[in-house]
């Protein structure tokens, strides 16, 4: 017996036995994964990797812990639980790609571990491995997305419609109903129909942007379908002897997001020889709109349907559909942690709000961050729930989240064909430009300017979210700089007013025969979209805290009173005698957005005034004002924008804006700027107010002067109580932390914040 030196080579040890040597796959770091089951929970199912374009199992042979928390690692999971062998979720498809995979634990990739190489393997489906990962997911991973599920390249199934068959169908402006068809490896395709169901048809809707579907008539689309079987010149019936013409059978849960995610047969099995759906027809699906895209005329909902929305909402969403999630708990609204967040809870969202299933599922607070609770951590929907308050989760409180961990979402919503009806001409990209819409013009569809009067920052925002643009970033009035499309400068379109909800420019109000003041050219309404935008939200907490009166002489309110800072009443006193009475205040104003607050001009355009010897950037930057009740104004102030900077940031972040030196101005994304108690016209002059209770309110940019992504967060309202010598604030809260009941409209606030109730 011969023995060889310790140091000998394993690998040539293995050639000497005539052993092929494991090989390590060479695609590092490009292998795609993903978890398939039955299960609703993205963090188990059995494990799937693409290869070539086609998704394939791995062999549970020599498959252990440090194996799966690769593959979990990669899935983007912090680490893995356990691993399931003997198909616990079910055989696979297709070919066995990885068989005797042997990781060390530290690897980044499955493919950097060791194998018997692509395809090599004597196992069969019976012995696909499983993985259950832990479900906290990694802090550079930043959302759960269909595409991640779905592969680039080898993605197949790529997107479904509907094509309405009964002439009542073709009329809708939304298609709502009709055959099922799936886009597959380019292609369109039909859906046979038999073994379709319910769960399918709730699966197709949720990813045409419905909540929910409906019953089908079915024996309607069968008379159809039979008298064009029985026509020998129908095209259709040749169609549906290729077996290329169908995707032969589908068996879906009902809460994937994606057809892609359920068990799709493409053909018969192979072997058998016979044509796909014989003797059925095509799958028809009836969807049922969310209220927000129903036409006018169809009823309302319930009041129990409105108030299980308006206990969930989205915030600070570039489009329609998308935002952070919030929910409304004891009367305040709060976020939700990304702990255990995942696309099938993001659906229960989804629906619940009208919208179809989530496309994305986002952590880290993507979409930005809020100032009040965190009300839910690790929510665990199973899919089906009417309402996100019906799925397990525990109190966020409990759960160690803070808001960087803010959960988002991004659904499907349905195609209205609104992208179609706007454009931008000559800017100097796609994101800017002189605004064009199609509309119609004495039953003619045509193609024109829009008149610049009254063009605002809310019309640009509608227009920007049209256009799948995001924020508008600037409202033009002035495009003589721009150049439109040759034929579209006659103004089609004036009078625009928009409350900044609207889904288009075309269902904003707007002038019946066409009235513009300057007619077209250089004056027609332009834009300019950012995909982010800052978001201004006062910190309630601290005005409440802060708040006390002051008698200040007025030999000290020279520069005050120069900046009409004081009630007018201060204009008749006997100047230097005499004192105003200030309600003074501390102001912390945070910046909870996605991109730094800026002043809407440049410094060339900056004021500079001379008593306090500072520089202006903004007009008016907030409002200060003490109401009545009912919400009559007795008294205002107002703070002029001389110093935008960052005070403070959280630790680890950078300062960027500083007045110093007549430095650049800005509030930068997660910092905040303070306005101290004890400076000039931080303050509401109440000496002509007598004792009662009030509401005092703070607006910032009230003049919606510069773009953010949420404007309803802008105003905080505090209850008041002055009895002629004290005074006491409490309730102090953002316009958007009240319950559901008290929150107004856009054009409400505007109102009450112009006192024109």
């Amino acid at each position: 017996m011969w023995s060889l030196p310790a140091a000998f080579p394993p690998l040539l040890l293995l050639l000497l036995l005539g052993q092929t040597p494991p090989s390590r796959l060479q695609s590092l770091s490009t292998m795609k994964l993903r978890l398939v089951g039955p299960g609703s929970r993205p963090e188990e199912g059995r494990l799937e990797v693409l290869h070539q374009g086609q998704w394939g199992t791995v062999c549970d042979d020599d498959f252990a812990l440090q194996e799966a928390t690769v593959a979990c690692r990669q899935l983007g999971f912090e680490a893995a639980l356990t691993w399931a062998h003997s198909a616990k979720y079910g055989p696979g498809e297709g070919p066995i790609w990885l068989d005797n995979v042997h990781c060390v634990g530290t690897e980044s990739s499955l493919d950097q571990c060791r194998s018997n190489g692509w395809g090599v393997s004597d196992c069969s489906h019976s012995e696909d491995v499983g993985v259950v990962c832990h479900p906290q997911r990694q802090r550079g991973y930043l959302s759960e997305r269909v595409s991640n599920a779905l592969g680039p390249q080898g993605r197949r199934l790529e997107e479904v419609r509907l094509k309405p068959i009964l002439a009542s169908a073709k009329r809708q402006s939304l298609v709502t109903e009709g055959a099922v068809e799936v886009k597959y490896e380019g292609h369109w395709r039909q859906v046979c129909d038999q073994g379709w169901t319910g769960n399918n048809s709730r699966v197709v809707c949720g990813m045409l942007g419905f909540p929910s579907e409906a019953p089908v008539v079915s024996h309607h689309y069968r008379k159809v379908w039979n008298s064009k079987m029985k026509d020998p010149k129908s095209r259709l019936k040749s169609l549906t002897k290729k077996n290329s013409f169908w995707i032969h059978r589908v068996n879906c849960l009902g809460t994937e997001p994606h057809m892609a995610n359920c068990q799709v047969q493409v053909a018969p099995a192979q072997g058998k020889l016979r044509p796909a759906c014989p003797g059925g027809m095509h799958a028809v699906v009836s969807c049922v709109a969310g209220p927000r895209f129903r036409p006018l005329k169809e009823k309302p909902g319930s009041k129990e349907s409105w108030a299980e929305e308006t206990r969930v909402r989205l915030r600070s969403g570039a489009q329609v559909g998308e935002g952070r999630v919030e929910v409304l708990r004891n009367r305040r609204w709060g976020t939700v942690c990304d702990h255990g967040w995942n696309l099938i809870s993001a659906s229960v969202v989804c629906r619940q709000l009208g919208f179809g299933s989530a496309r994305e599922a986002l952590f880290g607070a993507q979409l930005g961050q809020a100032l009040g609770p965190i009300h839910l951590s690790e929510v665990r929907c199973g899919g089906y729930e009417r309402t996100l308050s019906d799925c397990p989760s525990l109190e966020g409180s409990q759960s160690g989240c803070q808001h960087d961990n803010d959960a988002a979402v991004r659904c499907n919503i349905p195609n209205l064909g609104f992208q179609d009806q706007v454009r931008l001409a000559g800017g100097r990209s796609p994101e800017e430009g002189v605004v064009e819409v199609q509309v119609d013009v004495n039953g003619v569809q045509r193609w024109g300017a829009v008149c610049s009067d009254h063009w605002g920052l809310s019309e640009a925002m509608v227009a920007c979210r049209q256009l799948g643009l995001g924020f508008a970033n600037h409202a033009i009035k002035d495009t003589w700089y721009w150049q439109g499309t040759p034929g579209a400068g006659e103004v089609v379109m004036s009078g625009v007013h928009c409350s900044g909800t609207e889904l288009a420019l075309q269902q904003c109000q707007r002038h019946g025969p066409v009235h513009c003041s300057h007619g077209a050219g250089h004056f027609s309404a332009g834009v300019s979209c950012t995909d982010s935008a800052a978001d201004l939200v006062l910190n309630a907490q601290l005005v409440q805290e802060t708040a006390y009166l002051e008698d200040r002489p007025l030999s000290q309110l020279y520069c005050a009173h120069e900046e009409n800072c004081l009630s007018r009443s201060a204009d008749r006193m006997d100047w230097p005698y005499g004192h105003r009475r200030l309600l003074r205040f501390s102001s912390q104003i945070h910046n909870l957005g996605r991109a730094d607050f800026r002043p809407k001009t440049g410094r060339h355009s900056w004021i500079w005034h001379q008593c306090h010897r500072h520089y202006h950037s903004i007009e008016v930057f907030t409002h200060y004002d003490l109401l009545t009740l009912n919400g009559s104004k007795v008294a205002e102030g107002h703070k002029a924008s001389f110093c935008l900077e960052d005070t403070s940031c959280p630790t680890g972040m950078q300062r960027r804006y500083a007045c110093a030196n007549f430095g650049e101005q800005g509030v930068t994304v997660g910092c905040w700027d303070t306005y101290r108690h004890d400076i000039d016209c931080q303050w509401v002059d109440i000496t002509d107010v007598g004792p009662g209770d009030y509401i005092f309110q703070v607006v910032v940019n009230p003049k919606l002067e510069v773009a953010e992504s949420d404007f309803s967060n802008n105003v905080m309202r505090c209850r008041c109580k002055y009895d002629g010598q004290r005074v006491w604030l409490h309730d102090c809260r953002t316009g958007d932390a009240h319950r559901a009941n008290t929150e107004h409209s856009p054009e409400q606030e505007q109102r009450l914040r112009n006192n024109l109730i």
